[in-house]
């Protein structure tokens, strides 16, 4: 074997995946997906709504509060973390909520209404849907 040169195998394919593998991935990914999102997505829902009963509970804290440091329900709920200007900068405590607090998980403010239909004051969320009234997650969230 005077004049043998060496050659490489060459494949005749490229390794890698085939369509039909990589449409089998596909399909399982979408499956699962389909599966696990929307359970996902009504956990998120059902978070938001907890979210907004808790604010409820803390924003009527804080209302119960600046009654009885001022004699007098906030006017709006701005009052309970801005000085109102008939409250004097001497007898102004710090506010027991923060700006905030004063959204709902929906990215929208509470509403607030003194004197209440439903007692003393309103105060509530619309939730989800933006609209009164509703089942699940666009319930209204109120504190009656």
């Amino acid at each position: 074997m005077k004049n043998a040169t060496f050659r490489p195998h060459i494949p005749t394919h490229a390794p890698g995946f085939t369509l039909v593998e990589i449409l089998v991935v596909v399909i399982v990914i979408g499956v699962l997906a389909a599966m696990i999102v929307p359970q996902f997505f009504g956990r998120v829902g059902q978070a938001k709504t907890s979210v907004a009963r808790q604010k409820v509970a803390t924003i009527e804290s804080a209302i119960q509060i600046f009654q009885t440091d001022y004699g007098r329900l906030p006017r709006t709920l701005d009052e309970l973390v801005n000085r109102p200007g008939d409250i004097p900068a001497e007898k102004w405590h710090a506010p027991t909520i923060k700006p905030k607090d004063l959204i709902d998980p929906w990215d929208r403010p509470f509403l607030y209404h003194a004197p209440g239909n439903h007692g003393v004051f309103d105060l509530y969320s619309l939730g989800a849907d933006g609209q009164s009234g509703g089942d699940g997650e666009n319930a209204d969230i109120t504190n009656w």
